[in-house]
């Protein structure tokens, strides 16, 4: 072999190798890359369930709480006080679970009973993605994906059979 073939194939050669260890570099990253996505979705996800399971945690506490409690509903300090829930709600709001819990009493007066309202929103985009909502009107959460969710707001797929007890 001349000297120039073998310099052509050393270049030949060396082209080839280095296409591949660009390629292998490219799917290496897209590999790295769709694992972070999924771990990421996979997190939210449980975010979401956990908070799910949190808001029925929290209506349940309330439930007992109000009849309990001559007819009143009570704070997350309250309820941590009397040991009916755990201090990881504590704080106003509270943050559990990469949600952050609003809890809103109403207190009772002469015209009407008491009441509350509960949000649960995402942090931020990386710990979930829906916003939801429950009150004492009611054992369903409803939820939005896009802003806080309110009553209007449709139930969850797992509450639209449910019946009130209340």
């Amino acid at each position: 072999m001349t000297r120039l073939a073998r310099e052509t194939v050393i270049i030949v050669v060396a082209v080839v190798l280095s296409g591949v260890l660009i390629i292998a570099g490219l799917i290496g990253a897209a590999i790295i890359g769709a694992a972070i996505y999924g771990h990421r979705s996979a997190e939210r996800a449980g975010n979401e369930a956990a908070t799910q399971q949190n808001l029925k945690t929290i209506t349940a506490v309330e439930v007992q709480y109000y009849n309990t409690h001559s007819r009143t509903f009570g704070t997350f300090r309250q309820m941590i006080k009397e040991g009916m829930l755990t201090s990881k709600f504590a704080g106003d709001p509270a943050d559990a679970d990469g949600y952050v819990f609003k809890l809103n009493i109403v207190p009772k007066t002469s015209s009407q009973p008491t009441s509350y309202t509960l949000n649960a929103d995402p942090q931020s985009e990386a710990t979930g993605k829906n916003h939801f909502y429950t009150d004492s009107n009611s054992s369903k959460i409803h939820v939005n994906p896009d802003r806080p969710a309110s009553a209007i707001d449709p139930p969850l797929a797992s509450d639209i059979n449910k019946h009130d007890n209340r």
